[in-house]
């Protein structure tokens, strides 16, 4: 193999490398929080609709703070909840989810936090901030 051939291919492994890194979030079926919760993980719910705009904006947010800091991704759980699947789930009862578009934030039998309908970098930022506090601790 030639040195430009190498200097090519290794460049482009070690530009896909993050992006394969970046694991993508678990899809919510049954037990699923229950045995990340008994593994002591800090497990972020998302309860969304593919249709719903609000919780396209709230994915646009965490991707990007995911992106600039692999903490998030390295430390915490998330699991996506499918609302027209599971939104009258026992786990959204429980829970008391009023509607799609909230996130929460869990770590072993408490609730650290949750985000209803809200967009704002700032409160997203800080609930991921929440969840990444309890992961380290």
């Amino acid at each position: 193999m030639d040195r430009r051939r190498f200097l090519t291919l290794t460049a482009g492994t070690a530009l896909a490398l993050p992006l394969a890194a970046r694991a993508a979030p678990l899809a919510y079926k049954p037990g699923l929080v229950t045995t990340h919760l008994d593994m002591g993980e800090t497990v972020f719910l998302d309860f969304k609709a593919s249709w719903c705009s609000t919780c396209a904006a709230q994915e646009r947010v965490i991707n990007a703070l995911k992106s600039e800091n692999p903490d998030y991704e390295a430390q915490i759980t998330f699991i996506d909840v499918d609302w027209d699947e599971h939104g009258r789930s026992e786990l959204a009862r429980s829970l008391k989810i009023p509607r799609r578009s909230t996130l929460v934030v869990l770590k072993g039998q408490a609730e650290l936090g949750r985000i209803v309908a809200q967009t704002s970098r700032a409160s997203i930022k800080g609930l991921m901030d929440t969840a990444l506090t309890a992961a380290m601790a």
